[in-house]
């Protein structure tokens, strides 16, 4: 049994009110509930509590005036009706708790697992504030992510914010698992917006299983649910984040995906009025996805750090679509998942010549980023030559670079594919060794 604290009592008493402000439903049109009797007491972005018969639903405040609000009810307004209850709930906020670690929770808070949750002494908005750019610490130390690529060509340190851009079916959420076991951090909290039900049990047991489990809190908003519930998914993670990083703690934010939570984010904003102009998407679909990336990265002070990956779904591997294009102009590198790849058997399906981290050169030695710039000129050179090369057309001697690169090309893709278990220097020896074979 979960012993209580005094901390988390005192907390759960301080989150009941003595009073309820409440109004009532005068108009339901276009998805959305009007209500009158809250008008001086809420605010937009509040959340709400809709009773109609027996039922209980959730609502957010889109919009106000003097005498009304505008509610857009979790789960739609099917079976909503004038008269029914509205009461206020309050702020969109959030108060995270230590015991939160190895558990699965709703974008409210909830616990999805079965077992009793408790909440934290301190609530944080869903919408809070990124760090003062100029408060920042600068990107810090490599970490080992378990993977050779990763260890090399494509490093991540603490506090980067990387892109992962893929297809359906590629190997995403594979490769984001294999992150989440394998980077070294203190904590890892997981944004599941908008997933398949299935998978939240399948990702939770089999894919981080208990070892995975006793470092993370996943936050799931699955697919069925209301665009309401998968944008706060988003929210509700990084606040989370936040909570650890704040008590000093290196921190790992996996986002699956920034794509359903900007789908989530149109719907809304349609029910608000605001049209979609940017292939789709509303234009504030933009400074949605900035801010929530730069609340991760380097914290200040004693605070520890967010590293986050933050994954997109890019139909027909188009890297220009709108919210992959936004992603790319504010992360600190982007890794992308190609097709091609895939289908020939190698996984990760990386892109390396589509890829990059901008924590190089900083990140690796004179000699490494020797050997990572040697890696990529053969990788390109075989990749500009390939269709010559398959058609027999390419004659040994013709070009020096090119022989190097055919003779080390095998290597080099495999290398890609490499899991690692040992270290990071272990991963260049390995690198090194493809140039050597090569070579004989």
């Amino acid at each position: 049994m979960q012993s209580i604290g005094f901390d988390i009592l005192k907390a759960e008493i301080s989150a009941l009110k003595a009073v309820q402000n409440m109004g009532r439903v005068i108009q339901v049109a276009g998805g959305v509930l009007t209500v009158s009797g809250l008008s001086q007491v809420a605010a937009s972005g509040d959340m709400v509590e809709i009773r109609h018969n027996n039922s209980v639903r959730l609502g957010e405040v889109l919009k106000l005036d003097r005498q009304t609000i505008t509610v857009l009810p979790d789960g739609g307004a099917d079976g909503m009706s004038i008269g029914d209850q509205v009461t206020h709930i309050g702020n969109n906020e959030v108060a995270p708790h230590d015991n939160w670690i190895g558990r699965v929770i709703d974008p409210f808070g909830n616990a999805l697992d079965g077992a009793p949750i408790f909440r934290g002494k301190t609530s944080r908005p869903l919408r809070g504030t990124p760090i003062s750019p100029t408060d920042r610490r600068r990107l810090g130390e490599r970490l080992e992510t378990g993977l050779a690529v990763f260890n090399t060509l494509l490093p991540i340190v603490r506090g980067q914010r990387i892109g992962l851009f893929a297809g359906s079916g590629v190997g995403k959420s594979t490769l984001l698992a294999k992150l989440a076991t394998g980077l070294h951090t203190d904590v890892v909290v997981i944004a599941m917006i908008g997933e398949r039900g299935r998978e939240v049990r399948e990702f939770v047991e089999r894919v981080l299983g208990p070892e995975g489990m006793k470092r993370a809190v996943v936050v799931a908003a699955t697919s069925d649910q209301s665009p309401l519930v998968r944008r706060r998914c988003a929210w509700t993670a990084m606040s989370v984040a936040e909570h650890f990083r704040d008590s000093g703690r290196q921190v790992l934010f996996l986002a699956d995906s920034v794509t359903r939570f900007a789908e989530a984010h149109r719907e809304v904003a349609i029910a608000m009025g605001e049209a979609g102009n940017l292939r789709g998407y509303p234009p504030s679909t933009s400074h949605l996805i900035t801010s929530l990336c730069e609340r991760a990265g380097p914290g200040v002070g004693d605070a520890g750090d967010i590293t986050a990956v933050f994954s997109v779904l890019v139909a027909g591997s188009d890297m220009e679509e709108p919210v992959a294009d936004i992603l790319r102009g504010v992360l600190d590198g982007h890794v992308v998942l190609d097709r091609k790849i895939a289908e020939r058997g190698r996984f990760p399906a990386i892109d390396l010549l589509r890829s990059v981290s901008r924590a190089l050169p900083d990140a690796a030695t004179p000699d490494e980023n020797a050997a990572l710039s040697k890696a990529r000129r053969l990788l390109g050179a075989y990749d500009r030559s390939e269709m010559m090369i398959q058609a027999g057309l390419y004659s040994a001697g013709s070009d020096a670079t090119i022989d190097e690169a055919i003779a080390c090309w095998p290597k080099l893709d495999a290398f890609l594919a490499e899991p690692e278990l040992n270290s990071t220097n272990d991963s260049f020896k390995r690198l090194q060794q493809c140039f050597d074979r090569g070579a004989k």
